[in-house]
């Protein structure tokens, strides 16, 4: 029988915690994880085009209806992107620029799920959808009812609040549903600034740090696309992993499920 000598217990312990530790810091689903959606994706050709050159699992979401979205989801796809639909819905103003596909308020159900449809089939290669604008849509009970249904009857997908207004209840509707969903926690630039996309850019890397995950949200802006092309190839110093936005949203899904109370939500900012 091989004999314990007792010695040598203190060292061996160290030596199992600290390959332990180091096993864990070498995992990537033990580093903080962040998930990028590029959205306006349709208007404005070369910043889409520059755009989908970025490194990394980055998520693109296209606008319905548009004449662009032939060429820039083939060149998606062929890079292995995540495609989304960016769907437009009713905002307090400025109705008028929506676009075609748009869902409001005064949609009956029909209404609201035939548009959906005629959405999704512009924009096929579409494993989730977020909201464009939405200020009002997103506030109103019954609407985000319907639209979870109709995900949900869909498949599959998910949905990602972009939270243009502290009123939402999105996620609450799509919770009730059953639709897999996340939530925005960075716009990178509301301001068109190249310095204040690096702080947003280092606050998406701080929430990460502190919470598991986080979610940004920019858009194909020449300022926007220089930052991220400067600061992408930085994660690994930071020890930061950006991963693909279902990866995401099963990390999140995972640590909420190993930890109940921390299901209540968090005040965010909404964007303007």
């Amino acid at each position: 029988m091989r004999r314990f000598i007792p010695f040598l217990a203190p060292a061996l312990g160290t030596l199992c915690f600290a390959g332990a530790a180091a096993s864990l810091r070498a995992e990537p689903e033990a580093l903080p994880a962040i998930g990028i959606i590029i959205d306006d994706m349709g208007y404005r050709m070369a910043e889409c085009r520059e755009a989908l050159s970025l490194p990394g699992p980055l998520a693109y979401s296209f606008f319905p209806h548009l004449s662009g979205n032939r060429e820039l989801l083939r060149r998606a796809t062929a890079g292995g992107k995540e495609i989304l639909l960016h769907l437009p819905m009713e905002a307090e103003r400025k109705n008028n620029l929506l676009g075609p596909g748009a869902l409001f308020e005064r949609m009956n159900r029909e209404q609201l799920t035939s548009t959906l449809e005629a959405d999704f089939t512009s924009v096929p290669q579409a494993i989730g959808v977020n909201n464009h604008e939405g200020s009002v849509l997103t506030a109103d009970p019954q609407a985000m009812d319907w639209l979870m249904q109709a995900i949900k009857a869909r498949g599959g997908l998910f949905f990602v609040d972009s939270r243009t207004t502290g009123r939402t209840v999105a996620g609450r509707a799509a919770a009730a549903q059953g639709v897999p969903h996340l939530n925005r926690d960075v716009f990178l630039d509301n301001e068109p600034d190249r310095e204040a996309i690096r702080r947003q850019f280092l606050t998406l890397i701080e929430t990460a740090r502190r919470r598991g995950t986080a979610l940004a949200i920019g858009h194909p802006k020449p300022e926007t696309l220089a930052v991220l092309a400067e600061m992408l190839p930085t994660l690994p110093r930071e020890g930061v992993q950006l991963v693909p936005v279902h990866e995401l949203l099963a990390r999140q899904s995972h640590a909420e499920a190993a930890w109940q109370p921390s299901l209540s939500p968090s005040p965010r900012v909404a964007k303007n």
